[in-house]
């Protein structure tokens, strides 16, 4: 029986959400291991269910990595995390983002011309080389990691900020951390960094908005990027929760904002929320700061615990909800038919850089 030839992706949205989970099945049976299928915990349910291995992005990564077996990778989450799993998957490995307009507006929010500007903008003051060392947190372009990676930088994620910035301190006395202030921000916190030592810098003012006083006196130089989901949790709903549930229990994303971070009973990435609230017992009553398809997965999945979205108004990532069932199907019918659709490839130099850049934090412990 011959391989299905794929519709064109306009015609898909023509099809029942029937027809397509029975499509996506049908070439997932017929391509079977030499198609692994990455979902990030917040994609959209209805893309979820047909993942082979969830999680999210750099565990995803470098699962996908060790299959060797699946030739074809295909990365339901946005554009960065893709990237990074073309840059740690085999030579021989595709990596796929069945839609390319799935972005992040974070990683959107630093791109190499600026912060290469900064760094000369912060070397006529300092003498960067040896006192600043580049930390980017994941959810940033390859081009940004392989800046880290040339100039004795490295790379984070939610779970490890902490650990990184502590192993970037004991290289020289500064940090240069983009792109996510809060992240940035409530680690430094955390480890007992003064505020006054911790400084922003606006890319779109001269000199970052900073003093020559402001950047010798600073151990953290944040960049002026933020996630959109993040930045709506507020203090205000924080209050609201408590008020109404005493015994409630907060936590929320460390891309939260400082201020509803120190009100919160526990930080954690999206892999340790999930954690916190599995672990804990039936009965136990919790607000959640994060993205909306995780809180609701939660609920569904963990029904004797009581679970509540912190935020009144819907705060999902939009940008990765682009990626629907009508492209996955468009994606895995075009792969039985030999067709590679919206190939994520890193140059080979860059992704060198990033390379090195990412195997210096997975070295940290």
């Amino acid at each position: 029986m011959n391989a299905p030839v794929p519709s064109s992706l306009e015609s898909l949205y023509q099809c029942s959400d029937q027809e397509l989970d029975q499509r996506i099945q049908a070439a997932k049976d017929r391509l079977g291991d030499s198609v692994v299928i990455l979902c990030h915990h917040y994609q959209r349910e209805e893309v979820y269910k047909f993942a082979d291995l969830t999680g999210d992005s750099l565990k995803l990564s470098r699962l996908a990595a060790e299959r060797s077996q699946a030739k074809t990778i295909v990365f339901c989450g946005v554009h960065f995390m893709a990237e990074v799993a073309d840059i740690l998957s085999g030579p021989e490995q595709v990596t796929i983002l069945p839609d390319l307009a799935a972005g992040c507006s974070m990683a959107d929010m630093a791109d190499l011309p600026q912060v290469e500007a900064a760094w000369k903008e912060l070397g006529r003051i300092i003498p960067v080389d040896t006192q600043v060392t580049p930390i980017t947190y994941v959810n940033s372009t390859a081009e940004l990691k392989a800046f880290c990676g040339s100039h004795q930088g490295t790379v984070c994620t939610s779970s490890n900020a902490g650990k990184i910035l502590q192993w970037a301190f004991a290289q020289r006395p500064k940090v240069l951390f983009f792109p996510d202030q809060h992240l940035g921000r409530n680690s430094a916190k955390r480890m007992g960094i003064p505020l006054d030592e911790i400084v922003l810098y606006q890319p779109e003012l001269p000199m970052g908005g900073l003093t020559e006083q402001d950047i010798h006196r600073a151990r953290v130089i944040l960049w002026n990027g933020y996630c959109s989901v993040h930045q709506m949790f507020q203090p205000a709903h924080v209050t609201l929760f408590r008020q109404r549930i005493p015994d409630i229990r907060i936590v929320v994303h460390p891309e939260c904002s400082m201020e509803v971070c120190d009100l919160a009973d526990d930080l954690g990435s999206t892999e340790q929320i999930q954690q916190i609230v599995q672990n804990a017992p039936p009965g136990s009553r919790f607000a959640i700061g994060t993205e909306l398809n995780l809180v609701n997965r939660l609920k569904h999945q963990l029904t004797d615990r009581e679970i509540h979205f912190l935020c009144p108004t819907i705060c999902m990532c939009s940008t990765m909800f682009r990626i629907d069932t009508q492209h996955l199907c468009w994606t895995l019918e075009n792969l039985l038919q030999g067709h590679i659709v919206n190939r994520i490839t890193v140059p080979q130099r860059e992704a060198h850089l990033a390379k090195i850049a990412l195997e210096r934090m997975l070295q940290v412990r």
